[in-house]
């Protein structure tokens, strides 16, 4: 094969796989130091703006940035450690990512207009991918895929226990496979509902998916032309309960749903759809402080294709993919493949207004690998995460 078109390829499954710094496939588990130190959860009962605006709008109505308005700065470190092997009658190739270190920010504000309505803006990074195996594997292999989010949204007060929220969104997309950036917008929806009743909260959301086109990305086929490629952020439905008997301990549960399956980009590279597990708690021994920890569980949404055809296509986006290259995209390019994550974290009220939270986060490393037909050609990675979160608030 020629190296220019292996590598082309391989940027496209890439992106295509849109793997990102996240845990969830293509998701953050969280956004915020409070909902990542909780394990992702906050559909029930978010604790600050940015899970409330992450999560479910209709959380601004009970969560305790509700009671007056809120802003806060954050973001997260992320380092990831992702490997990959390939193995071929030629020899067999290995490397590190050489991509090491990411910050992905967020910000949030909510205010409340009367006793029923609520208004939130937010914007944070939702994905921020980069794989670099330049002078390693499969050729010059580099790309960089970087999603910030906004959103605008109100939630209205039914009644005292239940609260409706909207939220529009809109995403700015830049993706560079190394011959320069190219960027796109997407637009969506999120409605949220929450049910609040004495020591328990129920919750529950869906996000609408959102498309954009990255137009002369790369020379996919080979043709001396550059190719455009869809990517879609999928279906997302969440739900979840929480229970907080006292003002000292809240413990929630959360079920998300991804429609990866269905989504362009994924559904061409062989995603599965994904159910995502995460369980959080919080405890406040004092006013000031609060001690938070959680778990989380995601099946791996790539699938592998043991026994392909070395000497087959792939039809992906009118292109026809070589499926060794193919194959070499979804599994070494890549791989969100990460599934069991644990997370700590802690607040601490600086004044009356200002508090600090700081969240960690671990996903233990995860492989996979495949084979073809024959035993010609093996192709595994391995992906393990670690990542922290702050942020400071502030109310007025």
């Amino acid at each position: 094969m020629r190296p220019r078109v292996y590598t082309s390829i391989a940027l496209l499954a890439l992106v295509a796989a849109s793997p990102t710094l996240a845990t969830n496939g293509d998701n953050l588990i969280g956004i915020g130091p409070v909902s990542r130190a909780m394990g992702g959860v906050g559909v029930a009962a978010p604790q600050d703006s940015i899970t409330a605006i992450f999560q479910n709008p209709a959380g601004m109505n009970f969560c305790p940035c509700g009671e007056k308005s809120e802003a806060i700065f954050g973001g997260d470190i992320f380092n990831p450690s992702v490997t990959a092997k390939i193995g071929s009658p030629m020899g067999a190739q290995s490397g590190d990512s050489q991509h090491d270190v990411f910050v992905i920010p967020a910000m949030g504000v909510t205010t409340p207009i009367n006793d029923q309505w609520r208004f939130g803006l937010g914007a944070y990074g939702i994905s921020g991918l980069g794989v670099d195996y330049r002078g390693q594997i499969a050729g010059d292999l580099y790309t960089k895929l970087e999603i910030m989010k906004f959103a605008g949204m109100v939630s209205y007060n039914i009644n005292e226990n239940l609260a409706l929220g909207l939220a529009l969104n809109g995403t700015y997309n830049n993706l560079d496979l190394g011959s320069g950036g190219s960027h796109d917008y997407a637009f969506g929806a999120q409605i949220g509902i929450l049910y609040a009743l004495d020591m328990w909260s129920f919750g529950a959301s869906y996000t609408s998916p959102e498309t954009a086109s990255h137009e002369n990305v790369a020379d996919f086929d080979g043709n001396g032309t550059l190719d455009t490629l869809d990517l879609e952020a999928p279906t997302a439905l969440i739900g979840g309960v929480a229970f907080e008997p006292n003002d000292v301990f809240l413990v929630e549960a959360d079920v998300k749903w991804y429609n990866w399956a269905g989504a362009d980009g994924y559904s061409d590279f062989g995603w599965d759809d994904q159910w995502v597990f995460a369980l959080g708690a919080q405890y406040r021994p004092t006013p000031k402080w609060a001690l938070r920890a959680g778990y989380n569980y995601g099946e791996n949404p790539v699938q592998t294709n043991d026994g392909f055809n070395p000497m087959g296509t792939t039809n992906v986006q009118g292109k026809q993919v070589p499926n060794v290259n193919y194959e070499v995209l979804r599994i070494a390019g890549f791989p969100a493949i990460v599934e069991q994550h644990i997370t700590l974290g802690v607040g601490y009220a600086l004044t009356e207004t200002i508090r600090l939270d700081l969240g960690y986060l671990h996903a233990f490393a995860k492989s996979i690998k495949e084979t073809s037909a024959g035993g010609a050609v093996t192709i595994e990675s391995e992906l393990e995460e670690d990542s922290l979160s702050f942020s400071l608030s502030f109310a007025f």
